[in-house]
């Protein structure tokens, strides 16, 4: 799934090809798509400027002239393709956007799992979110508080977008790895200590110098990331064999030797 890295890659993608243009259709493509934005929704939008474009979450809002506002969520696997009207669209494409200059905007996954909501002026259809996950504020303080009761274990409650927004599986993973946290310790759990070495490993691999942009299926996974999708090949700390299990229904990779915390 596109996380934090990934989404906000995409949301600068989507400002320079859309920011301060004009909308000529949205138009859902998949059928899925059709049922979460009718043809009054697609009325709406037409001629309205997008004059904002923002990142909460794994979600990516364009904000229009009206006061209304498209949500976009990729789900497990949506990307964006910026194209021109006179192309042909992707037979992965979802919904597209196209605007009056020519430009048009895929919304493409293989999956069709991806979405694209109006939220009317005052209203929202984001869910509740936490603290962005690369908040400056990020710190042990804030960690102790939001995971207080959560009895889970500490790499599925990291998880949860209404304590961090924008973590996924993939970095909670890597974070937990360079902390050296065992991903199974009871969240509530966690010494202040320790939550301070998940939060300086969390703004560390969603940082720039770490996190490198796009999709995190581009590249080699076994030369991008520490932990992740690396079942059986050794630890870059201690030569251990790197183990998977599941949790959450998600599959967790760590290190057992290095992650003992």
């Amino acid at each position: 799934m596109p996380e934090l890295p990934e989404v906000a890659a995409a949301a600068l993608e989507l400002t320079k090809a859309a920011l301060g243009k004009t909308i000529a259709a949205v138009r859902p493509v998949h059928f899925a798509m059709k049922k979460k934005f009718p043809p009054a929704d697609a009325r709406r939008v037409k001629g309205r400027r997008i004059e904002g474009i923002e990142r909460q979450g794994k979600h990516q809002l364009l904000r229009l002239d009206s006061g209304d506002t498209l949500v976009i969520h990729f789900r497990m696997n949506g990307d964006w393709e910026i194209g021109t009207a006179g192309e042909e669209i992707d037979r992965f494409a979802r919904g597209v956007i196209e605007l009056t200059d020519g430009t048009r905007i895929s919304l493409i996954d293989s999956r069709a799992l991806s979405s694209i909501i109006l939220d009317r002026e005052g209203s929202s259809s984001l869910p509740k979110l936490g603290m962005d996950a690369n908040d400056p504020g990020l710190n042990a303080a804030h960690l102790k508080n939001v995971l207080a009761r959560k009895k889970i274990g500490i790499k599925p409650a990291l998880m949860d977008q209404a304590v961090l927004a924008g973590l996924g599986n993939i970095y909670a993973a890597e974070a937990l790895w360079r902390a050296g946290i065992d991903p199974t310790r009871p969240a509530s759990s966690v010494s202040p200590a320790k939550l301070a070495k998940i939060a300086d490993s969390i703004r560390y691999v969603l940082s720039p110098e770490a996190a490198i942009p796009g999709r995190y299926t581009d590249g080699d996974t076994e030369g991008r990331f520490a932990v992740y999708g690396r079942e059986g090949e050794k630890c870059r700390k201690c030569g251990t064999k790197v183990s998977r299990i599941v949790q959450a229904g998600r599959s967790t990779y760590f290190c057992r030797k290095c992650q003992r915390g």
